[in-house]
């Protein structure tokens, strides 16, 4: 039964799939799907940051305010994609040790990481692994396989018709059990393993010390100990820290000459 629930909805996925066209992700050249155009996800991105905005302070310190924009803007400016409209917000929320990026440049750091960042440069480390998500469409890819799950939990319905209710929904527990931990999930750490390696190479380009990377990630370690910890990996959209550090530390040799370029061209 298994068996024929998987490779209904797999073969599905794989059919749509095959509709679609492949994109690479720059520097990492790592295939993706995409099922919507950038102009799409920069209108999607703006009315969310919109929302955001609205119904979330934003900070009234000038001084962290200016922080955020100076050192956004300066990675920005490296960016590999030119005609962005970016825009860097600090919202005052000291308990939210966070940030976020929307496709389009709209990029949101929560007061609450500041004091974990410290310097320019640990700002530089967050806000570079933000730029890297809008910068891979990572916001897009996620929407592509979320129509791609959508549709293949449809035909697997549909091919479940004839069975008796509590099968077919046994059967689709099952299905959306299976693509959140097995696909979904797997994806999202990808992808943050990904903007950990684009944000480094854009943190050096611009000129911060990409060793700072490592030092921020270990505070944060820190910081989510003191938290209670997180979730199993395999229950996470995040990777974990030590394993974020592990693949920094193993790129660290070209993000330094990166660094070493940019600080002889200033």
């Amino acid at each position: 039964m298994k068996a024929a629930i998987w490779r209904v909805g797999g073969a599905y996925l794989v059919a749509g799939a095959l509709l679609v066209g492949c994109t690479s992700v720059p520097e990492t050249n790592r295939s993706q799907l995409l099922l919507v155009d950038p102009a799409q996800e920069a209108q999607l991105g703006l009315q969310t940051f919109t929302k955001v905005k609205a119904e979330t302070p934003v900070s009234r310190n000038q001084a962290q305010t200016a922080q955020v924009r100076r050192v956004g803007g300066r990675i920005a400016a490296v960016a590999p994609v030119p005609g962005y409209q970016w825009e860097f917000v600090l919202f005052e929320a000291p308990d939210t040790p966070n940030a976020f990026a929307l496709p389009g440049g709209k990029v949101g750091i929560y007061s609450g990481i500041l004091p974990i960042t410290r310097t320019d440069a640990g700002l530089a480390t967050v806000i570079a692994h933000e730029i890297a998500h809008v910068i891979a469409r990572h916001g897009g890819e996620r929407l592509s396989q979320g129509l791609l799950v959508q549709m293949g939990g449809v035909a697997l319905s549909a091919a479940l018709g004839a069975q008796a209710s509590a099968t077919r929904e046994l059967a689709m527990q099952a299905y959306g059990i299976g693509t959140q931990v097995g696909v979904m999930l797997p994806y999202s750490r990808t992808h943050e393993l990904e903007a950990d390696q684009l944000g480094l190479l854009f943190m050096a380009r611009a000129g911060y010390d990409p060793r700072e990377a490592v030092a921020f990630w270990r505070r944060f370690q820190e910081a989510n100990r003191t938290r209670g910890g997180s979730p199993p990996e395999f229950l996470s959209t995040h990777p974990v820290d030590a394993r974020r550090i592990a693949q920094l530390e193993q790129m660290m040799p070209r993000a330094l000459e990166e660094y070493e370029r940019a600080v002889a061209r200033r």
